[in-house]
């Protein structure tokens, strides 16, 4: 197992710490990596691709567990799948795509972990259908505080503190995972224009099971008639008899693009202001079809379109970004409404603005996605006044019975945390009890007293 001291940052950029990182190679390091931890305590960390600081421990020790990326057995009548906790949804993909299996949920980009999609319990653009990732894991094997390691099955209290526990119940050395039958590797696509917020709302609530993956993106920068004018995009999975004959020989490959492997030079503060977000959201949505049915997609152009750019929040500058996300239920549109106009009036440069809807909730008590509305968005994190303008958006979050999305924070203030997650309480007790002496902390959870 190899050991170093380095500083980190989640992909946000913001507020770099270091720490001790552990990189085990077997369960029996990560085990010895626990056991050993100081008294700042240990929190697992995978491609850091979350965008706060959940995966941050200041002073103290980090098990990096991308070593550990072993797909240990994989079922192809059923397609269920045991995997150790490092191995990427990326690799995940490479591998059961090509025998006819897609992962059942995945975030805006492949490059997470499996323990990573476990620990924020991420969601996709299909949860109205899908719900979120652990609603498809069927076990999971729990590294404690006291060096066990648990079998922990849905249903149970274990399981549901850390399905979006965000690492802080213990060390998720593998996992059970149920995938699902495609056909092929592409997706069909409709994609239309909606003139304002209203109709993009409208459009998005009548998305249905003949096209489950639907979002819009945004843009929060139009004013007046425009105000959260969108481009819808929904999606399935296409069958192989919509596939062009010659496609139809290799239906099932896949070969995503990346555009550079040299990571881009940072942007000169301010270059991703006011005008050139304008001038970005002009561009996308007169050059988005005012409706276009059945394109042929690439599952990686659908799906991933940021990761054939690599290291792309670089591209923010040298104090990085926040992507601030949250979520308000059915019922809550003129919060929606009023947050939206709050962004376009102070003319902040948002980029990679999404608007989507969530499904049922699932089990995780820190668990995110809750039915009803969700927005994200990332701002320059440099922008003057952000930290007071996001601290009133989180207070219309709050007084609405919504939430920020914990996985992608970077600055929420604590006694907004209760307000936003009820069963924090249960949270809490449950890790006093399985973790007495603290062993498992991060920069977040001393950030928000979790």
């Amino acid at each position: 197992m190899s050991v170093d001291t380095v500083s980190m940052t989640g992909w946000g950029r913001t507020a770099p710490t270091t720490a001790l990182r552990f990189r085990p190679r077997t369960h029996e390091e990560a085990v010895a990596a626990v056991r050993g931890c100081g008294p700042r305590g240990v929190v697992a960390r995978g491609l850091g691709r979350a965008h706060g600081d959940a995966a941050q421990n200041a002073g103290g020790s980090v098990v990096d567990m991308t070593a550990l990326d072993r797909i240990r057995t994989f079922d192809a009548d059923t397609g269920t799948v045991v995997c150790d906790a490092g191995v990427s949804l990326h690799r995940l993909m490479t591998v059961l795509l090509p025998l006819g299996w897609f992962v059942p949920v995945t975030p805006r980009t492949r490059h997470v972990t499996v323990g990573g999609a476990i620990g924020a319990d991420v969601h996709g653009s299909n949860h109205p259908a899908a719900g979120s990732f652990t609603r498809h894991v069927r076990a999971l094997e729990l590294l404690t505080a006291d060096g066990e390691v648990r079998t922990v099955l849905p249903g149970t209290d274990l399981f549901d503190a850390t399905a979006g526990g965000l690492g802080l119940t213990g060390v998720v050395l593998s996992a059970t995972l149920r995938f699902r039958r495609v056909a092929t590797s592409l997706m069909t696509v409709d994609t239309e224009r909606a003139a304002d917020l209203d109709e993009a709302l409208a459009r998005l609530a009548s998305s249905g099971h003949s096209a489950p993956y639907a979002t819009a993106w945004i843009d929060l920068l139009a004013r007046g008639k425009a105000r959260g004018r969108a481009v819808l995009t929904r999606g399935e999975h296409a069958p192989l008899d919509a596939l062009p004959a010659r496609a139809r020989r290799t239906p099932l490959v896949f070969r995503p693009k990346q555009l550079s492997a040299t990571p881009p030079a940072l942007v000169p503060e301010g270059l991703l202001g006011r005008t050139s977000a304008a001038l970005f959201s002009e561009l996308r949505y007169r050059s988005a079809p005012v409706s276009r049915s059945g394109e042929l997609q690439k599952l990686s152009a659908f799906f991933h379109p940021m990761d054939a750019v690599p290291h792309w929040n670089r591209l923010y500058g040298r104090s990085g970004f926040v992507h601030y996300q949250f979520a308000v239920g059915y019922g809550q549109e003129e919060t929606l409404h009023r947050i939206v106009g709050r962004i376009s009036a102070r003319r902040c440069p948002a980029f990679h603005a999404v608007l989507g809807r969530f499904g049922e909730a699932g089990p995780g008590w820190l668990s995110f996605p809750a039915p009803g509305w969700t927005l994200s968005f990332g701002l320059p994190a440099g922008l003057p006044g952000l930290a007071r303008f996001l601290d009133g958006l989180d207070d219309e979050v709050a007084a609405a019975g919504g939430r920020v999305c914990l996985a992608k924070d970077a600055r929420l203030r604590p006694e907004a945390l209760a307000t936003m997650y009820p069963r924090l309480p249960e949270f809490r007790t449950l890790r006093a009890e399985l973790d007495p002496g603290g062993a498992f902390r991060s920069d977040l959870s001393r950030r928000l007293a979790l």
